[in-house]
């Protein structure tokens, strides 16, 4: 696989598809229905959908997309494929209130080794080089050439003082039971898969999920943290987080900076 040209495929998709999803957000009221499984869908998911699967479709033709709005669809068997959530924090769109992302991934052998997470509302942009490697872009956000790219890493945590980050829409009881166990300097909420960019800039150690996702939700997060040095890995026996499964379910699962002690499930 040429990455230099994936890489610049998969980045100019999700700027297309946060431009689409950006004009819905600053427009006028959008309807919001309910998917089978009771989770909202807006146009702007079905748009952004749209974009990045005709884009991969045209670039990549012989290889398998797996998309969260045509989930219903899959049947793919194979280890190696691109993976997609269009608008990924849907509920934080619908509220307006900024933190959803453009994920798009590239699984190989059921390791997501390349992605791009966009957070178009926030204006910031995360993505794996070709040598697998992680930046963080600042604008202009062309399509056609790259801004200024600067490379991210992961903290050296402190595990008497760490910097946790949880999700925004989906905190539980459980997900505190779990963060109490370490001590905690600093606590952040976010939506969507900034939760992944957020520790692999260093700006949190700490990233656990005690709730349902799906691989599409995780994937480009994952990668984008991976190229940053640190790990996500399954909550129960703390084993790497594959990809690739039946349904494409994840178990609940602890992204973090290596050197994070973890405590047991």
């Amino acid at each position: 696989m040429d990455f230099d040209r994936m890489m610049e495929t998969l980045r100019r998709l999700s700027l297309e598809a946060g431009d689409k999803i950006m004009e819905i957000y600053d427009g006028e009221d959008f309807e919001v229905r309910s998917k089978s499984d009771d989770s909202p869908v807006t146009a702007a998911d079905e748009a952004a959908d749209a974009i990045i699967s005709a884009g991969l479709a045209a670039a990549f033709p012989d290889v398998p997309v797996v998309t969260e709005e045509q989930a219903d669809t899959h049947t793919v068997s194979a280890t190696t494929f691109f993976i997609v959530d269009p608008l990924d924090g849907t509920k934080e769109f619908v509220q307006r209130r900024g933190d959803f992302t453009v994920n798009i991934a590239w699984v190989e052998d059921g390791i997501p080794i390349r992605g791009v997470v966009y957070a178009p509302a926030r204006e910031r942009l995360f993505w794996t080089r070709a040598d697998g490697t992680t930046v963080e872009e600042t604008g202009p956000f062309r399509k056609d050439a790259a801004g200024d790219l600067t490379p991210i890493g992961v903290s050296t945590p402190d595990n008497d003082a760490l910097l946790v980050v949880a999700s925004k829409s989906h905190r539980d009881q459980a997900t505190d039971d779990y963060i109490n166990r370490y001590a905690v300097a600093d606590m952040k909420s976010a939506g969507s898969s900034l939760k992944f960019c957020l520790v692999a800039t260093g700006e949190a150690d700490l990233y656990p999920r005690l709730g349902r996702t799906m691989e599409w939700d995780t994937a480009a997060g994952h990668a984008v943290l991976s190229g940053a040095g640190g790990k996500v890995v399954r909550f129960d026996d703390h084993q790497a987080l594959t990809y690739g499964k039946p349904g494409f379910e994840n178990p609940f699962f602890i992204a973090y900076a290596p050197g994070v002690s973890l405590a047991p499930a």
